[in-house]
């Protein structure tokens, strides 16, 4: 987890060192981004008040849902797991970049499943909006969009110095509190540098932004 790429020494890229290895537990993760029929389709409207200009393709019903704050996407994965019985949550840091970096899989690229961001992602088109998930390469464990189309909420608290602390850690959460939630994996709007698979952001867990969504995962 994390990075040593000597292309990103600069104090900005800190947060994604140093590189180690953490002990992850076998789960489950969504092969794609949650869409806006599956929102729908479970909640029965979009999440007021969101609706409106820049909601990034409402009417694309495979397109990935965005302006969803991280709590709301709470209030989804409650309900789903009310109508499943399952224990459906987003994933953590962790979990994420295991997974988009491929699993035991991996070839070690750059972003999810190419070292060629143009064959796993939509990306650096500021004007532009989201896409139909599905559409790119998916990566080594068949598993679209973790590079780009839209960024992805995970369950973590958000920390600059939190890999210092989990070296070798098995199955780690984030800090026990905090005032962001981690947001991983770049969209249509951002460049190829945020789309990296070792990225580290954070928003207010209240923030409704056109280019962030998520996708579950599940206890294997």
């Amino acid at each position: 987890m994390g990075c040593d790429d000597h292309d990103f020494l600069a104090p900005e890229y800190d947060n994604e060192k140093p590189l180690h290895r953490v002990n992850i537990s076998s789960f489950y993760i969504g092969k794609f981004e949650i869409t806006n029929i599956q929102y729908k389709s479970l909640m029965g409207v979009f999440p007021p008040p969101y609706i409106g200009v820049n909601y990034g393709n409402k009417d694309c019903d495979n397109c990935p849902l965005v302006k969803l704050t991280w709590d709301d996407a709470q209030k989804f994965i409650k309900k789903l797991n009310e109508k499943t019985g399952k224990h459906y949550r987003l994933p953590t840091e962790a979990e994420w970049e295991y997974a988009a970096r491929g699993g035991k899989y991996s070839e070690k690229h750059k972003y999810a499943g190419s070292d060629k961001i143009t064959e796993v992602a939509w990306y650096g088109h500021p004007t532009s909006t989201t896409h139909p998930v599905g559409l790119k390469q998916p990566n080594e464990l068949s598993i679209f969009d973790m590079t780009g189309n839209v960024a992805e909420w995970c369950e973590d608290w958000y920390e600059d110095d939190y890999y210092k602390g989990t070296i070798d850690a098995i199955n780690p959460k984030g800090p026990e509190k905090g005032d962001k939630k981690v947001v991983r994996g770049g969209s249509y709007y951002d460049d190829d540098v945020i789309c990296r698979s070792v990225y580290r952001s954070r928003f207010a867990p209240n923030t409704s932004q056109w280019n962030i969504g998520f996708r579950v995962a599940l206890d294997y």
